[in-house]
């Protein structure tokens, strides 16, 4: 299924002008041929018959004359009641408003950078633009059904219509400029196509991908997503650690979502910060003022937990940083 797009209204009115062209110069051409006038009587003549306005002929005409100008009255007139009739049904369908709303979207698609597309506005991936907004993410969704399609027009969110495996209507959705996508449609082997084409269009792209059953799991992970998320495993296990767990559940629920002056943030350290090469004591990473070092993810997948002040930072690093706002980012300074 190819992404809709909605041609420009002025493109309806371009039969009605070249059928009019052409009348008006058969006219002219008629007049002149027919009864001698020179081109500026012809043209006013050929002007005043199809729009009707009632003036009197410019010169007395033939009888040959009076029959070409009938059929130039039934000629020009219908062309000029189709043109009035292709206007009014494009006000009546509201096409230069909908066409200007679909210029404003693709306006904002062109200026989104790092940014996650949302491939399905299911009932997940309805929660996790929730989410997004929550955090203020940039995002665009990408959906095909009538029911989600209806509730993205009313919520006036960014999106696009069409197959989220369609790698034209991905790259519409700007993804090699994107951060990552997740995948939260509700068919896992539409699933497997979208994160194949996803990865194929942008090899460095975080792919986050839901799987309706165990055995998907592994298959989306061979066609290139990074974490695979399985809701019917996770929510068991949610309600696992709250049956067992429920203090440290709501504790780390209460960090997540930033209903307390504390939270938890993960900082990811790239070529570009001037603490590359340096120690987590060198860096200033310790110190009271910031946010407390909780880990650091090597990019192998290896795990320091509580870093000792002579660990040596690398790029891909990932930092788990706690504290409260003014701290985080006293943390986000000393890195860069």
């Amino acid at each position: 299924m190819r992404p809709r797009r909605i041609e420009n209204p002025l493109q309806r009115f371009r039969l009605p002008v070249v059928l009019l062209v052409i009348i008006i110069v058969i006219g002219t051409a008629g007049y002149m041929l027919i009864e001698g006038w020179n081109l500026p009587d012809a043209f006013f003549m050929v002007i005043i018959t199809i729009s009707t306005v009632g003036y009197t002929e410019v010169h007395p005409l033939s009888d040959v004359g009076r029959i070409f100008t009938s059929v130039l009255i039934v000629v020009g007139v219908g062309t000029m009641l189709f043109g009035f009739g292709v206007f009014a049904e494009t006000l009546a369908e509201n096409s230069f408003g909908v066409f200007r709303r679909q210029r404003q979207m693709e306006a904002r698609l062109n200026a989104l950078k790092d940014h996650f597309i949302v491939c399905g506005y299911g009932r997940i991936g309805t929660q996790v633009v929730i989410e997004f907004e929550h955090a203020v993410v940039p995002y665009v969704i990408i959906d095909r059904g009538e029911e989600p399609l209806e509730r993205l027009h009313k919520e006036q969110r960014l999106y696009l219509e069409g197959d989220a495996a369609s790698e034209e209507l991905l790259k519409q959705a700007g993804i090699e400029r994107a951060k990552g996508v997740v995948c939260a449609v509700d068919s896992d082997e539409r699933a497997v196509y979208i994160v194949l084409a996803a990865r194929a269009l942008n090899p460095k792209l975080y792919i986050i991908a839901r799987a309706g059953y165990p055995e998907s799991i592994r298959r989306l992970e061979l066609a290139g997503a990074d974490r695979v998320i399985s809701p019917y495993r996770m929510a068991g296990h949610l309600m696992a650690e709250l049956a067992v767990r429920p203090g440290l559940v709501d504790v780390l629920d209460t960090l997540h979502h930033g209903e307390s002056d504390i939270g938890l943030e993960e900082l990811l350290v790239n070529q570009k910060m001037a603490s590359i090469g340096k120690t987590v004591g060198e860096a200033g990473l310790l110190d009271g003022s910031r946010a407390k070092l909780l880990a650091v993810r090597r990019r192998d997948g290896s795990l320091h937990v509580n870093p000792p002040a002579d660990l040596r930072l690398e790029e891909g690093d990932l930092l788990i940083a706690l504290g409260s706002e003014p701290q985080l980012q006293a943390t986000v300074n000393a890195l860069a």
